[in-house]
């Protein structure tokens, strides 16, 4: 049988959303064979309303009780499992991407997730540093927990075989959390061009490839009950809302973020996709300022952003005294903005500031 990605990120979708049990979805895993299916069904998988009508006709048959394998005519076989996690958290029974998940934001995003009752699809081309992680996740709350994958988001091959490999183990998704990111603050005499490619490859080009790999699948689900609701949200930053002083490749890629936001947001709309962007404000603490060799307080000092400042911690310091709170924000703070953003049904295309007063909409 040959086997067709696009058919089987067709069809496992559907197949989630329609065996729904009380209050969960079931995970379903595509199989090449299985020795014994307990459904058997013929559809046409590029036409998805026929194909979920087809599904919906076969349970009517066979009921959905006890229902292990559904094998697709020119598919393969899925296997039907339930959902391996409480019910307890604010994303419980949800299944959430994370890309740039081996460290900073990301990381402790997914690991936020998984404390409130998700599975997560850490993404990172860290392979080392994603699939670490994802292992400490596995052996804290369950094997099912967290799957993790090598993906480099400014190629789209590769964002394009990670979501077919998120739905060929989980069966689908619910939140798209876009988070890898990157940073080369110079002035812009003299920034080099590969620098400033680099940046706007990672922070606005990836984001478009992630939304345009994941969208089809929300897409599926969405059509399979059209009172199902998914959540992209990138999250993007107080750079994304004013100018950034020599460091406008990176102040760019956010700006331009946001454009995408709104406009992913009126498009998907009518897919049951809600897109909005968090915009935190400096995380002192993570490796993008902190990082001892190419932290963002290092390269600041190196390119003399910051009037006066001798060391690391002059640069700190005046970037704390710039904030009305006083501090750094935190993946706490982060958080709270991403649950807000998904439990809020009528909210899309937003920007959401998390930034401590520094940045003030109007």
């Amino acid at each position: 049988m040959v086997m067709d990605a696009k058919k089987i990120n067709q069809i496992a979708p559907l197949l989630r959303i329609i065996l729904k049990q009380d209050g969960r979805y079931p995970l379903v895993r595509y199989a090449e064979t299985c020795p014994s299916c307990t459904l058997s069904v013929e559809m046409n998988p590029d036409r998805p309303e026929e194909a979920a009508s087809q599904i919906r006709k076969a349970l009517g048959r066979v009921g959905s009780g006890g229902l292990e394998t559904v094998c697709v005519q020119g598919v393969g076989c899925f296997q039907i499992l339930p959902w391996p996690r409480p019910s307890e958290g604010r994303v419980a029974g949800k299944i959430v991407l994370v890309t740039g998940a081996a460290q900073g934001f990301g990381l402790e995003i997914a690991q936020d997730c998984a404390a409130q009752g998700a599975l997560v699809v850490m993404m990172d081309i860290n392979e080392e540093g994603v699939r670490r992680a994802a292992e400490e996740l596995r052996s804290q709350y369950g094997p099912e927990t967290a799957l993790p994958l090598k993906v480099d988001v400014t190629h789209e091959d590769s964002v394009m075989e990670a979501i077919h490999q998120t739905v060929r183990h989980f069966g689908g998704f619910d939140v798209l959390i876009s988070n890898a990111g990157v940073l080369k603050a110079d002035s812009v005499k003299r920034q080099p061009v590969k620098d400033f490619d680099f940046v706007t490859a990672v922070n606005y080009k990836g984001y478009f490839l992630c939304v345009k790999a994941a969208s089809p699948v929300l897409a599926a689900q969405h059509k399979a009950d059209p009172s199902y609701r998914s959540d992209i949200i990138q999250i993007n930053s107080k750079s994304g809302l004013r100018g950034s002083n020599r460091n406008f490749a990176y102040a760019g890629s956010k700006f331009g973020g946001i454009g995408l936001t709104q406009s992913f947001a009126m498009e998907l709309v009518e897919d049951g996709i809600k897109v909005n962007s968090v915009c935190p404000g400096n995380f002192f603490d993570g490796p993008l300022w902190s990082d001892p060799n190419n932290g963002l307080f290092v390269q600041y000092l190196r390119a003399g952003k910051v009037r006066g400042a001798k060391t690391v911690e002059d640069v700190r310091k005046a970037y704390e005294a710039m904030i009305p709170m006083g501090r750094g924000c935190t993946a706490a703070d982060v958080m709270k903005a991403i649950y807000y953003l998904i439990e809020q049904e009528y909210e899309t295309g937003q920007a959401l500031p998390v930034t401590g007063g520094q940045v003030m909409l109007h």
